[in-house]
C-alpha cells in the first residue's frame, strides 16, 4: 500500500499559490531522480548530501522554466568541492516530464569530517537560463554565502532577481521497513509575487552588503511574508520528505488559513542528454594533431559523461574539425 501511494507523488513539483498572502510556491518530492543521479558516482556522504540537496533546488526552482529551455545552476568554489554542477530541462511536450542531471567535481584528499557546507569555500552561486538557439542565454551570479546551498539560492534570489525567496528542504537516505535503502529528498519553497515595477535596492543586511528576502518588502506585504515563514518554520523534516504525507495534505497542514491553490503537478525523471554525436561535436574544435594527443595506444579516442557515466568509444578518424571537414558537416 505504501509503495502505492507513493508513486502517486514521488517525483513531482506541486505548484501552488497562497492567496491571501500573495505568494506563490512549489512543493518537491525526489526518490528515483535522485538515486538515478547519485548512483553514478561513488561519492563521499559530504559530497553526495551537497548534490542531492542542489538537485533538490534544482527541481524547485526550474518548474517554472519554459517548454524545452534549459536551467542550470552551479556552485564553483575554492573549497575540497570544487563545483556542482545541475541541469533541468523543460518538458519536450506539455505531457512529459522534465529532466535533471548533476554531478560534482572534487578533492578527495581535501575532503574533512566537518558538515557538508564546509566542503565549499569561496565562491559564486549562478543561474543560466537557455531558451534556445537564436536566443542569449541568461546567467546570474552571486557570492557563495549562508550555511546551506539553500541558504546561497535564497540570496541570488534576492540580490540578482530582487525576488523574496525561501526554501525548506530535507533530504537523505531512507531506510524503510520493506523496502531497500535509497535516496529521498523533499522541500517546499516560497516565493513572494513581482510586482510590476520592482525598485532596486542597493545594499542589504546579508554578509559583504548582500540583498536577503527581507530587505525587499516592508509593511503588509512583510507581515505576509513574515506569517508564511513562521508557518514554514513548523514543517518538519519527515513531512518534507513524505513518505506517508502527500504535498496537497502538507500545504494543507502548513497554510490553510492562507487558502492555498494547487496547480497541476509537473513530474521530473533522471536524465541526461550526452550522445555520441554531441561527443564529436565537441570534439570538433581540435585538430588532427590535438587528436592524435588524445588517441589511447589502442588507437581510440575515448570520453566519459561526467553527468551519467556513459562511456563513448570512437575513431580518431571520425572526430575532429579535419575529420568534420572531411565529412562535409
Amino acid at each position: 500500500m505504501t509503495l502505492g501511494l507513493k508513486l502517486a507523488w514521488d517525483d513531482t513539483v506541486l505548484p501552488f499559490q497562497l492567496d491571501r498572502s500573495d505568494i506563490r510556491g512549489r512543493v518537491a518530492r525526489l526518490d528515483g531522480v535522485l538515486d538515478g543521479i547519485l548512483k553514478q558516482h561513488n561519492y563521499p556522504p559530504q559530497v553526495e548530501a551537497l548534490v542531492a540537496e542542489m538537485a533538490l533546488l534544482t527541481a524547485l526552482i526550474g518548474q517554472t522554466i519554459k517548454l524545452r529551455w534549459k536551467l542550470s545552476l552551479q556552485v564553483q568554489s575554492k573549497g575540497p568541492v570544487r563545483m556542482i554542477a545541475t541541469d533541468f530541462y523543460g518538458p519536450e511536450a506539455d505531457d512529459q516530464p522534465a529532466r535533471i542531471r548533476a554531478y560534482a567535481s572534487y578533492d578527495a584528499d581535501r575532503l574533512t569530517d566537518e558538515p557538508p557546507m564546509a566542503q565549499v569555500g569561496d565562491g559564486y552561486f549562478a543561474v543560466l537560463i537557455d531558451q534556445g538557439e537564436g536566443m542569449t542565454p541568461y546567467q546570474g551570479i552571486t557570492p557563495l554565502t549562508g550555511k546551506t546551498l539553500a541558504e546561497c539560492a535564497q540570496a541570488y534570489f534576492a540580490q540578482s532577481e530582487q525576488l523574496p525567496t525561501r526554501f525548506a528542504l530535507s533530504f537523505g537516505r531512507s531506510a524503510e521497513p520493506g523496502v531497500a535503502e535509497h535516496w529521498r529528498a523533499g522541500g517546499v519553497m516560497l516565493q513572494h509575487m513581482p510586482k510590476a515595477s520592482p525598485f532596486a535596492k542597493d545594499g542589504g543586511s546579508g554578509d559583504g552588503g548582500l540583498l536577503q528576502p527581507n530587505d525587499l518588502i516592508d509593511g503588509e506585504e512583510g507581515e505576509n511574508w513574515n506569517r508564511a515563514n513562521i508557518l514554514l518554520d513548523t514543517v518538519e523534516e519527515l513531512e518534507l520528505i513524505g513518505p506517508t504525507l502527500p504535498p496537497t495534505d502538507l500545504l494543507v497542514r502548513l497554510f490553510h488559513e492562507e487558502n492555498p491553490r494547487v496547480f497541476d503537478a509537473q513530474p521530473v525523471r533522471f536524465g541526461c542528454t550526452c550522445s555520441e554525436d554531441r561527443v564529436k561535436h565537441s570534439l570538433s574544435i581540435y585538430s588532427a594533431k590535438d587528436i592524435q594527443k588524445m588517441t589511447t595506444d589502442d588507437g581510440r579516442v575515448t570520453a566519459d559523461c561526467q553527468f551519467c557515466g556513459a562511456h563513448y568509444d570512437l575513431d580518431p578518424a571520425t572526430v575532429g574539425f579535419e575529420a568534420q571537414g572531411a565529412n562535409g558537416d
